[in-house]
């Protein structure tokens, strides 16, 4: 009978998210994985064919991390793109290794926009809002206020933003009427 195998892929693929969470990306090493892991390195190019094939894995767990994150972050806002803004600015406060391996990469491997749609289609749904409300270019106003939303996460990420919740809302509503006018 074959030996069952104690370390799975799923598991590895745990471990270095878990990694890239609180220590970034950069620090993945198959050495550190398999200390990590309580294990050789062997479990991890049985299950994955190099570092690379493990860091995509990585990567796409944190996409699909972030839009889960979004998608169940509370909608307490009517203005368009101010709930996608002000769960831009919490995960980059919350996760700071992942918004900095999603949202100010080395490398991209996914487009911002490719990220932040997702297939739930998030901006496209509040460029349909900013219409609905009145606007007269939606699509403009979206890269006007996520030039504002993404300086304030990049700003969360590295300590130099320490507005509240509350007046990060309010802000993002003054940006936005401000643009839509």
């Amino acid at each position: 009978m074959a030996r069952k195998e104690s370390i799975t892929k799923q598991m590895i693929l745990d471990v270095a998210f878990m990694m890239a969470r609180e220590e970034g990306m950069q620090n993945i090493t198959a050495r550190r994985v398999a200390e990590r892991a309580n294990c050789s390195t062997q479990p991890i190019f049985r299950s994955f064919q190099g570092m690379d094939e493990l860091t995509d894995g990585v990567y796409d767990r944190a996409v699909a991390f972030f839009q889960d994150y979004y998608r169940l972050y509370p909608r307490l806002e009517k203005t368009p793109f101010c709930n996608l803004g002000m769960a831009y600015v919490a995960f980059a406060r919350e996760e700071k290794e992942l918004f900095r391996i999603l949202f100010v990469p080395e490398k991209p491997r996914k487009s911002l926009y490719e990220i932040l749609n997702g297939s739930t289609e998030n901006v496209k749904t509040e460029i349909q809002r900013a219409a609905s409300a009145g606007c007269q270019d939606p699509g403009g106003l979206f890269m006007k206020i996520w030039i504002f939303i993404h300086g304030a996460a990049c700003m969360t990420m590295t300590g130099d933003y320490d507005l509240s919740d509350q007046e990060t809302r309010k802000l993002l509503n003054d940006v936005c009427q401000s643009f839509m006018n």
